[in-house]
């Protein structure tokens, strides 16, 4: 069954979907409470769950679906190759019987002096110890009229909603040429809609890949049936959906996906005294907010990172995930009935991108580069290595070359030189 609005549900991971709604009671308590249920929360319980850590485990999610995997929704199901369905993001739920979930229920204040938050539903919950990986909000965009065919993809519904325009649609238009972006319009191209992506890049992630993979990228859309139009901007969609550009030029379209980037902030958050910086949590190496019970992990956290030595931020599903993992198994190590000592946040950054038929596999520091290499491997593989003023590698892109990627890992992790990478002396 579907949860509804603020039902408490168990999961029961030897069903289809959900079990039967628990009783509420005006108060509950958690030995750890997670708010969100993406891939960090989720992670998050289940890691806590398996280092033995003491008390009932609950999560409150916005989302009324199931937690469920995302990455496919720009590519497989916008594709048309797999349905709009939720698809489990653990391999082995069997742990989820111990966690419960409140589906559609959105957190209205948290108060950490008493250590408790209350819900939308008029539900105060308290906690021991407690996660915030309230993940990410598609940025709206701009100069959209209200009733134009805009559409995000973010979520499970936003997938229900495009694919549904989509299979109605003759021609789109794709705002925004990130990795969603370049995904979905490879996807939608592929399943025979005529497809326009539209960048201020000159080339499709010029700004963060560098021009020569920004080229690469170019050259697989343009095989793929998408025409660019780069180095523009949309000014306005009209409705029922036309694209006004910066360059004067229109574009007549059945349906528009902006992917123009997302926003962390929460409400709560804001109003919590945790400290915020640009709209995410500041953390340190072990996950922790400025108060002592609380955690964060995700796209909504502006963690220290141990080897970078300063603050990253990232909104990638891999790192959401391992970041999940340690604020989990740290939440269950801290305070009394503690499971151990807490670990530091070391993983390099990164994140595997599918356009078309082509998959590529980044991980960097994020913090831009001053040099680049490209290895040519042949058949259309190549690595390109990054590298800070002072010859310090700083980011690794490859496609069809795993090894260059594993490898690319471990030299960012022990901070190696850009000569090192490229084997020489």
């Amino acid at each position: 069954m579907e949860a509804g609005a603020g039902e408490v549900v168990r999961v029961d991971s030897g069903r289809a979907g959900y079990g039967q709604p628990m009783d509420s009671t005006p108060t509950q308590s958690f030995g750890l409470l997670v708010i969100g249920s993406g891939p960090a929360g989720l992670h998050a319980a289940a890691a806590y769950v398996e280092a033995g850590g003491p008390g009932p485990v609950g999560i409150v999610s916005a989302d009324p679906d199931r937690p469920y995997q995302r990455p496919p929704l720009s590519k497989a199901v916008l594709a048309g190759e797999e349905p709009c369905e939720a698809t489990p993001i653990l391999e082995d739920d069997a742990v989820l019987e111990r966690i419960d979930v409140r589906l559609g229920t959105r957190v209205k204040t948290l108060d950490t002096d008493r250590q408790r938050v209350r819900t939308d539903d008029g539900q105060e919950l308290a906690y021991e110890r407690l996660v915030l990986a309230t993940g990410s909000d598609p940025t709206p965009l701009p100069g959209a009229d209200a009733e134009a065919a805009v559409f995000a993809l973010r979520s499970l519904e936003h997938g229900r909603r495009l694919v549904e325009a989509v299979d109605k649609a003759g021609e789109a238009v794709v705002v925004g040429s990130g990795f969603i972006g370049c995904e979905a319009a490879a996807s939608l191209a592929g399943r025979g809609v005529r497809t326009t992506l539209v960048t201020p890049e000159d080339a499709p992630q010029a700004a963060r890949l560098g021009e020569w993979a920004g080229k690469r990228i170019a050259e697989w859309l343009t095989a793929a049936g998408v025409e660019l139009r780069t180095g523009v901007q949309v000014e306005q969609v009209e409705a029922p959906c036309t694209v006004h550009l910066d360059d004067g030029s229109e574009l007549e379209a059945d349906l528009v996906l902006a992917a123009v980037g997302v926003d962390q902030s929460r409400d709560f958050l804001e109003e919590s005294g945790l400290r915020i910086e640009g709209g995410r949590l500041v953390v340190d190496e072990e996950l922790r907010t400025s108060e002592e019970h609380v955690w964060a992990a995700g796209d909504v956290a502006r963690a220290h990172h141990a080897v970078a030595g300063r603050a990253l931020m990232v909104e990638h599903w891999g790192d959401a995930i391992a970041m999940g993992q340690l604020v989990g198994a740290n939440a269950a190590a801290s305070g009394p009935g503690g499971t151990g000592d807490p670990d530091t946040w070391s993983d390099a950054p990164g994140f595997w991108s599918e356009i078309g038929k082509h998959t590529l596999k980044y991980s960097a520091w994020g913090d831009g580069f001053e040099d680049l290499r490209v290895v040519e491997h042949g058949d259309g593989a190549f690595t390109v290595w990054y590298a800070d003023a002072a010859g310090e590698l700083v980011g690794v892109l490859t496609h069809e070359a795993n090894d260059d990627y594993e490898r690319g890992g471990d030299l960012l992790a022990r901070r190696a030189p850009l000569s090192e990478a490229l084997g020489e002396g």
